[in-house]
Order: structure tokens, then C-alpha cells, then sequence
């Protein structure tokens, strides 16, 4: 098993993160790593906060001369904000004459944080639930992503829709039917990075951001769906044998797990929920001597288990909670109706959360590489992936040949 711990808080000196579990001998390209924590901070609709820190990885231990060591990793990225708020965020006193926050703001964790850890200050929810967290995970994913490359395994993204404005092309739908190769959708993913709303269709970026700008005046903020699509993977991932270790059910608790992603499906889910079987269920055929599906509509998996195909996951985000205009709520001070307060925020995060999608998707796959292939040293576990990938289709053969004679 691989784990990560995260800890620190938005406004706090830095995000730190622990990732245990880890090969030995593991290359590290620290700047790609930083590549994806500048991909975060991207996008057209982001805040203030994007202007003041710089996103960077400092190790601090479990890496030698690039390469793991095969014990706990550490990372550290620096709050460049700390300096505006080392009074409010001070680590020792009593926080005597610092303003408490005390109107909760109506889709955040402002309320339910209190209610939950007797706080008498909002902004102790808001320090730790804020997204800036997802930079120390997003480090952790690109980590993950190292391991990955090592078994030729991709994983990418791209904005589908913001505000519910498509592109007609509808690239999601022509990855599970397989109109798509890997080349493509890897083409795809770096076309979405030079977008500053990481979408393929530059007529749908236009229409987007005239929205965004209609949506900042009025004070209102976006939401929208992106898709994470993992390429090269090997069949096998995961079990059928118990509820927690299906892969399904991994990936969807991860991407939950991100700030303000409310919905999402493997494959075509919702829209296959309304058809028939005979439009649903991936045909199956042989493939250079190995079982294969005509098509992808499930995603990548099937009972829980990867199918060989791309995995194609869709999220959805909800609009960032903070408004300019606000909405309703109450001052717990004095329990009296008044406007919500105001916090610096985007007004659309969903380009940032498509590579935090990423990230976790990486993580999970590199889990359950670690579960059924792991070894020591990463020399270890390409040696066991090599046996399993190379006997795989010869394995299915022989087995049922030799059910067949025993018969």
C-alpha cells in the first residue's frame, strides 16, 4: 500500500505532504512535478491569490540524487501569502484583538465546520477546507505519475464544459466509442494546456470566457465538467472480491474527495442509465491473440476491475461557494439574517480541477500497481508487470484449453 498525508493550512507558512509506500530506486523529475503545481495555479477566472504564490516543491527527504529511497518521501511548498497574515494565523498567543469571522457562506464548509469542531471563529474552517490544499495533493499525484511512467501509463485531461457550454465535438463520447487513439488523446489533453480554460475546441473557449466575464459583473461565479482519461493501463487493477478494493469504487471516492466536485461517473453512466443493454455493454472481440472491446462505454472497468481499455472519468464542479454578490446567511454572533461575507476566491476553478483529477487518478492507479505488482525497487516491479503483461493472453489460452481437455 501507498499512502499520503497533507497538512498545513491556506494561509499558514506552507503545505507539506508525507507519500509512503514508494519503490526504491524510483527516478523523480521534480520539475515535472512543478509543471503540474503551475498547471493548477493556471486558467482565465482565477483569483487574486494565483499572483502571489509560486508554486514549488522542496524535498526534504526519502530522494537521493534523484531517485528514491524506498523510505517516506517529504515535500514542502511555501505560503508566499504567509507573510500578509502571520498575525491572523500566528502559532502561539490568544489571538487577542484578531477579528473573528462569524457569517458562514452558504455551499462551504463555513458552517458545518464549526458545528462540527466547536469553533468560535469561522475562520478556522475556512484555513483548512480551502482548495490551497489541493497543491500539496496535486503534488502527490505527480509523484504518483512518476511510478507511472514507468509502465508507459498516461494520465490526462481536459475541460469538457464550464457554465454548460459544450464543445460540439464532444470528445468524451468519441474516446468510449473508441473514435479516438491514445496519441489523439494525449494531443488533446496538451492542446486543453495551452488553452487558459484547458478545453480542445478554441470556439468553445471564446464562448466561455464571454461568459465568465458577463458572470464576474454580476458578482456570480461558474462551475463545470472535466474529463481524466488514464491511457496504457493493464487489465486487472483492483477486485471484484470485496466492496472497498473495487477500482471503481477507489476512483470515485478520490474524486469526491475534491474541493467542490459534487457528481461523478466512469464511462458513459448516466447516459447509458437510460438506454438499452444492446446499446450499453462494449462488445468483445480478439485483439492480437488478446480479449479486447469494440468499444469503451464503461470506461475502463468492469465488476470493479480494469478492463485494459483508456479509464474515462468525468466530474462535475459545483460553483465556487464565494460570491461577490452574496446570498443569504446569518452572523452566528448574534444569530441575525445578513448578506454572507465575502472571502478572496475565483470566480471558475474547474481548469485547476481537471489537474487535480489528474493527480488523483494517478494516485489511485499507482495504489493498485503497487498492490498487484510491488516489490522492493522499482527494478523488482517492472519485472513482475513484464511477467504478468507477457503471460497474460497466453495464460487465458492455456487456461481454458486445458479446462477443455480435463473435460
Amino acid at each position: 500500500m501507498i499512502r499520503f498525508l497533507t497538512a498545513g493550512e491556506s494561509h499558514g507558512k506552507s503545505l507539506s505532504v508525507i507519500i509512503e509506500g514508494f519503490p526504491s530506486n524510483l527516478p523523480v523529475d521534480t520539475d515535472s512535478i512543478n509543471n503540474d503545481l503551475r498547471r493548477r495555479q493556471s486558467g482565465y477566472g482565477r483569483g487574486g491569490r494565483m499572483k502571489i504564490e509560486k508554486d514549488r516543491i522542496e524535498i526534504l527527504s526519502g530522494i537521493r540524487f534523484g531517485r528514491t529511497l524506498g523510505s517516506p518521501v517529504s515535500l514542502l511548498i511555501k505560503n508566499n501569502d504567509w507573510e500578509n497574515w502571520t498575525e491572523k494565523m500566528a502559532h502561539e498567543g490568544n489571538g487577542e484583538g484578531v477579528e473573528k469571522v462569524t457569517i458562514p457562506r452558504p455551499g462551504h464548509a463555513d458552517l458545518v465546520g464549526v458545528q462540527k469542531y466547536a469553533f468560535n471563529d469561522i475562520r478556522n474552517s475556512i484555513e483548512r477546507s480551502s482548495a490551497r490544499e489541493t497543491a500539496a495533493r496535486v503534488a502527490a499525484g505527480s509523484f504518483a505519475k512518476e511510478l507511472l511512467k514507468q509502465f508507459g501509463i498516461k494520465v490526462v485531461s481536459f475541460v469538457e464544459s464550464i457554465g454548460g457550454i459544450d464543445s460540439p465535438q464532444n470528445f468524451t463520447s468519441a474516446i468510449l466509442e473508441n473514435r479516438m487513439t491514445g496519441e489523439e488523446i494525449v494531443k488533446l489533453s496538451a492542446t486543453a494546456d495551452e488553452s487558459e480554460l484547458r478545453v480542445g475546441d478554441k470556439s468553445q473557449e471564446e464562448k466561455i470566457i464571454e461568459l465568465i466575464k458577463e458572470t464576474k459583473k454580476s458578482g456570480d461565479t461558474l462551475g463545470g465538467v472535466f474529463t481524466t482519461v488514464a491511457l496504457n493501463m493493464p487489465a486487472g487493477l483492483g477486485s471484484f472480491m470485496h466492496y472497498d478494493r473495487r477500482l471503481d469504487a477507489k476512483i470515485a471516492s478520490a474524486f469526491l474527495s475534491i474541493n467542490a466536485v459534487k457528481g461523478v461517473e466512469i464511462g458513459n453512466a448516466f447516459e447509458n442509465a437510460g438506454k438499452p443493454g444492446s446499446r450499453v455493454h462494449d462488445e468483445i472481440i480478439v485483439k492480437n491473440g488478446i480479449p479486447e472491446r469494440s468499444t469503451n462505454r464503461a470506461g475502463g472497468t468492469e465488476g470493479g476491475v480494469s478492463t485494459g481499455m483508456p479509464l474515462v472519468v468525468r466530474a462535475a464542479m459545483k460553483p465556487i461557494s464565494t460570491l461577490m454578490m452574496p446570498l443569504k446567511s446569518i452572523n452566528l454572533a448574534t444569530m441575525e439574517g445578513i448578506e454572507a461575507r465575502r472571502e478572496r476566491s475565483d470566480f471558475v476553478a474547474v481548469p485547476a480541477c481537471s489537474v487535480i483529477g489528474e493527480a488523483m487518478l494517478a494516485w489511485v492507479i499507482a495504489e493498485e500497481m503497487v498492490i498487484k505488482f510491488g516489490g522492493d525497487s522499482i527494478g523488482e516491479m517492472i519485472r513482475n508487470y513484464n511477467s504478468y503483461m507477457a503471460e497474460t493472453g497466453i495464460n487465458i489460452k492455456n487456461n481454458f484449453t486445458e479446462a477443455s481437455d480435463e473435460n
